[in-house]
């Protein structure tokens, strides 16, 4: 029997993956271990490889359509084997079966004077209709009958684009209202006005992506879960600027002060167990590693590289392995384990001369450092007022995990290590 090869599970927040590029076609002979595809997660854009070797049979998604896991990707076998057989056995076994759209759920009427395009649409077996979930998803959506579009997919199968062009023709929008209710309508009630600024204004709109999908539910739940509270200290960098230049004379990488951020926190982490820290429901999980998440801005949100072990890594180490997983992550090239098993993360924005800022903690961490710019302002010293380089940096914590008392402590520890950088090195 042909083999199938389903939407894996790349993730644990992964519930569905976009088809970003195939790298073979219906026909071509396949090999296990070959580069058959390209998939888009919450996370990155993985390569996917061929679990089985044969001739590629069938592709089930097409470039740009998004699936859930566990859907059909493609089927490998011998040549001319009849594959339906494979397919259906494969998501029998599967727990997340894809649902497709039944014509029965259509109003009969519509189904009756439906243009002969509808014989495409509505030839698969059962006399249902094929098309894809994506397709479906924005037919759904937008209150378009699937029955009157001509799908253009293999064996007419609808796809993204065959609605895409059906809601561009369609003349006369889905109606949102019973007319007896607007008929009997009470006259005092004026209808809502329309939005007159957006009357003929110029928009674009973009359907979100699995990042941002993903990025907008865990930091809701995160904001909106964790009773979040908020602390700021002032750090002198004095000696910070000038520990800096001279280390980059001997470094074989060039060091960033995020890179003595970075192991500032690691090595405050190890004295302030409730700071690495994950609140768990029932109970608190006091971390004994300290694996730091980096913040790393790409063009469709957030990744987070992680920094495993900070308190023991050496400038030079953090610094090279920052800069790594950072390219990796905005070529979304990141493996999924480099993203993983974070205890505390720092997010930092002083490069974009932001001078102070809060962050929303990233589960499962308790608590995340934002990370302001290095300015020049009036300092006291030695009892005269001087100029002095000064960064502010703001933990938010988990009420649930860390006390104010606890953060405070946190904070003025890494403070005493960046003014005294010396003792990062002891």
């Amino acid at each position: 029997m042909a083999e199938v090869m389903l939407m894996p599970l790349l993730s644990d927040t992964m519930t569905e993956g976009t088809v970003a590029a195939w790298h073979k076609q219906v026909g071509d002979q396949i090999e296990i271990g070959e580069l058959l595809l390209e998939i888009e997660t919450d996370k990155a854009v993985m390569e996917q490889d061929s679990f089985f070797e044969g001739t590629l049979l069938h592709i089930g998604v097409q470039e740009g359509e998004t699936v859930a896991v566990q859907a059909v990707l493609a089927v490998i076998g011998e040549e001319g084997e009849d594959f339906k057989a494979a397919i259906a056995a494969a998501l029998a076994a599967s727990s997340d079966k894809p649902e497709e759209t039944p014509v029965e759920e259509v109003a009969p009427e519509v189904v009756a004077e439906a243009p002969a395009a509808t014989e495409v649409a509505t030839s698969g077996e059962n006399g249902r209709v094929k098309s894809s979930p994506l397709a479906r998803k924005m037919a759904e959506e937008e209150g378009l009958d699937l029955s009157t579009v001509e799908g253009t997919g293999e064996n007419g199968r609808i796809v993204r684009r065959d609605v895409e062009l059906a809601l561009e023709n369609r003349s006369v929008p889905a109606p949102v209202a019973a007319p007896a209710v607007v008929v009997t309508a009470p006259a005092a009630i004026p209808p809502p006005p329309a939005n007159s600024a957006m009357e003929g204004a110029a928009y674009e709109e973009v359907k979100l992506s699995n990042m941002r999908k993903v990025i907008a539910r865990r930091l809701g739940e995160s904001k909106f879960t964790a009773p979040h509270f908020y602390l700021t200290i002032a750090i002198n960098m004095d000696n910070a600027i000038s520990t800096r230049k001279r280390l980059n004379e001997l470094s074989p990488v060039k060091i960033s002060f995020n890179d003595l951020v970075v192991k500032a926190c690691g090595l405050a982490l190890r004295e302030n167990p409730s700071i690495n820290a994950s609140w768990l429901g029932d109970s608190i999980r006091y971390n004994k590693v300290y694996n730091i998440g980096i913040a790393v801005a790409v063009d469709e949100g957030l990744v987070v590289p992680v920094i495993r072990n900070a308190d023991m890594k050496s400038l030079s180490q953090i610094s090279a392995e920052v800069k790594d997983k950072a390219k990796k992550a905005i070529d979304r090239k990141l493996p999924m384990e480099d993203m993983q098993g974070n205890t505390f993360s720092i997010s930092n924005l002083g490069m974009f001369g932001i001078e102070e800022f809060t962050a929303i903690i990233n589960p499962p961490d308790s608590c995340i450092l934002a990370v302001g710019g290095i300015s020049q302002v009036p300092v006291v010293k030695d009892g005269e007022i001087a100029v002095g380089n000064v960064m502010k940096i703001t933990l938010s914590c988990d009420h649930r995990v860390v006390d104010g008392a606890s953060g405070a402590k946190f904070l003025n520890d890494v403070k005493a290590l960046l003014e005294d950088p010396i003792r990062m090195m002891i």
